[in-house]
């Protein structure tokens, strides 16, 4: 590496990052994976305040 940065005038870290760049460039690129969110009913409760948090987390506990 030392001697190409020398042929070509560069320095070593340019020449690295280069090197580096072309490598990752050459991978192949990864399958994306698909995210699939799902969801679920909700129904209003009477006596249930969504801005109660710990009214609500009794309420999902059970307690």
């Amino acid at each position: 590496m030392k001697e190409k940065a020398a042929r070509e005038g560069r320095t070593l870290q340019d020449t690295a990052n280069e090197l580096l760049k072309q490598a990752l460039m050459m991978q192949r690129p990864r399958k994306r994976k698909k995210l699939t969110l799902r969801g679920w009913k909700a129904a209003l409760r009477s006596g249930v305040d969504l801005l109660d948090r710990d009214k609500l987390f009794d309420l999902m506990n059970g307690r």
